[in-house]
């Protein structure tokens, strides 16, 4: 007998795991790497507890659900119910070629308010396909029976009945089965974030189809909306810099000042001269140099390499333009 568990990383779905291999079944965990959710944690603890862990890129068909979630999104860009039907419903497509016969998950009832009520969990095991055949083992005494429960492909005696947003119950069954290694329980999910939510909408709002070095600049630093066809990424240290430049596009250009440290911006879209003379205004502002100080400024891309004057102002005068 074997299961695929939906593996995020947390201390939920290191429980979930524990607790079905406890019973001599083998589990094969599955992360779904996205540009909103590192691995990185994941394989640490697949690591510590020693799971064996798939992972697979869904980059491109999760950004269409962002895009245009069905059951829509939570408080700020994370529409967790669709997110998890679908990696639920990939799992269920992997179920034949991976010989396993069920799919099992951390989720704890009433944990989260959108995606782990009762409602919520019923529509996601609907909309996954799955149906009977997604066990949740830290809530599943709490919860309709399932195939493997019904079926007997495993002792029902041995699952839990946790719920709620304490975490107090899984630190105590963590405790007992010799876990003692395992992330604190915050996000991981950049969707939930605000920053980063309010600047993945303004990407979206004025560029329906970005690619995915866009998504990956969302994280880095500053980012400026300075006319409808134009937008700034702003480093804010020399690692940001540097990736920053890495993840130009070939019609982007790379603002820099030439006579004094500062950052390294991008310049994307189709800017008016107006736009371009703000671009190297707010280069100059956030660089090394005083107040009122006039400074050149480079502007180097595919098609163009020039240079700008522009005069260094209070950075307070660039905040409306802020994502």
């Amino acid at each position: 007998m074997k299961a695929l568990c939906v593996f995020s990383g947390g201390l939920d779905s290191m429980l979930a795991a524990g607790l079905i291999r406890s019973q001599g079944i083998d589990v094969l965990g599955l992360f779904f790497e996205t540009p909103f959710f590192s691995s990185e944690k994941a394989v640490k603890s697949a690591r510590s507890i020693n799971l064996p862990l798939k992972t697979i890129d869904v980059s491109r068909e999760h950004l269409e659900i962002v895009k245009s979630p069905k059951y829509g999104y939570g408080k700020n860009m994370n529409p967790c119910i669709d997110c998890h039907a679908f990696m639920f419903r990939i799992s269920g497509e992997m179920l034949e070629k991976e010989h396993a016969h069920f799919i099992i998950s951390g989720e704890v009832l009433g944990q989260r308010p959108m995606s782990q009520n009762k409602k919520s969990l019923s529509i996601i095991a609907e909309e996954s396909g799955l149906n009977g055949l997604l066990l949740r083992p830290l809530s599943a005494k709490c919860l309709r029976k399932t195939i493997p429960e019904e079926k007997k492909w495993i002792d029902i005696d041995l699952l839990m009945d946790i719920k709620g947003r304490s975490r107090k119950p899984q630190m105590e069954l963590a405790s007992k089965m010799g876990i003692f290694e395992y992330p604190a329980p915050a996000g991981g999910c950049l969707l939930t974030e605000t920053v980063f939510s309010r600047r993945l909408k303004d990407l979206l709002n004025f560029k329906a189809n970005p690619e995915l070095r866009e998504i990956e600049l969302l994280k880095h630093g500053r980012h400026f909306r300075i006319s409808n066809e134009t937008k700034l990424v702003v480093g804010r240290n020399k690692e940001e810099n540097e990736i920053i430049t890495a993840l130009a596009g070939k019609d982007d250009q790379i603002l820099s000042a030439i006579f004094f440290p500062g950052p390294s911006v991008l310049l994307s879209g189709s800017p008016s001269e107006e736009s371009l003379k703000l671009a190297a205004s707010i280069t100059a502002s956030y660089g090394d140099s005083k107040n009122g100080e006039d400074t050149d400024i480079s502007v180097e891309g595919k098609l163009t390499n020039r240079r700008l004057s522009a005069k260094v102002i209070h950075k307070e005068a660039f905040k409306s333009y802020m994502i």
